[in-house]
């Protein structure tokens, strides 16, 4: 099973990701230090996630979505 969906849920020290397949079974629930949530998700295939509004949301957002972003290679 692969993960499809993941559910972000933001706090100020430890951030509870909950991830998903495409069916909505459970595959992951981890607890991660705002240090280890872009290590985390480098390693995860691409997939949907959800995050909550709130102050930080925006910010998360951004990062995640620049994981996704192609790299640029020297030549």
């Amino acid at each position: 099973m692969q993960i499809s969906v993941v559910g972000l849920d933001i706090a100020k020290q430890v951030l509870q990701v909950h991830a998903a397949d495409g069916e909505g079974h459970a595959l992951a629930q981890v607890k991660l230090r705002r240090s280890q949530v872009l290590d985390y998700f480098r390693e995860l295939p691409p997939c949907l996630v959800g995050i909550e509004a709130c102050a930080t949301a925006h910010h998360w957002a951004r990062e995640l979505i620049a994981l996704s972003m192609p790299r640029e290679t020297s030549p």
